[in-house]
């Protein structure tokens, strides 16, 4: 196909112009790495910060501002693991502030299992580690939740 003389140079400057003023958000969802679909409540701090957290290794990201409740049930995720935010990827449910690297992993030998948690809001976990928290890191353990209400260890830290 023949373009008009000037029109790739023209396409070619426009699409720059735009992914240089498009915002670090916007890029990220045309990055190729793996979608997790968030829910968490709008006003929320901790899991923007998770979600900024995946985005920075590589995952897409689309948020629900809608709370998490709902889905958490929906997905059969038990209160007891329950945290501030529930997310899916590739089928698999991650509830709370799973580190991308475990998310990761998970892709990468799809265990069959609901998904991961991070019980509770442990600070030094991805999303609890800003600076308010002065380098304080709680030990925590990253579980592995399986369909019939069990879980195990997938990654301790401590």
């Amino acid at each position: 196909m023949k373009f008009p003389r000037g029109t790739t140079r023209r396409r070619t400057l426009l699409l720059g112009a735009l992914a240089v003023s498009a915002p670090g958000w916007a890029l990220a969802q045309f990055s190729q790495g793996p979608l997790v679909e968030v829910w968490k409540s709008p006003t929320c701090g901790c899991c923007k910060d998770w979600i900024a957290h995946m985005q920075a290794n590589g995952f897409r990201v689309k948020v629900n501002e809608t709370g998490n409740t709902a889905v958490r049930a929906r997905l059969k995720i038990a209160e007891r693991f329950g945290s501030c935010h529930t997310a899916v990827v590739d089928g698999y449910a991650i509830e709370g502030h799973v580190p991308a690297s475990d998310v990761r992993r998970l892709l990468k030998e799809r265990p069959k299992a609901i998904g991961l948690a991070v019980p509770g809001m442990p600070i030094g976990s991805p999303g609890m580690d800003g600076p308010e928290y002065r380098g304080r890191r709680d030990e925590y353990d990253v579980l592995l939740l399986r369909a019939d209400g069990s879980a195990s260890v997938y990654r301790r830290y401590a």
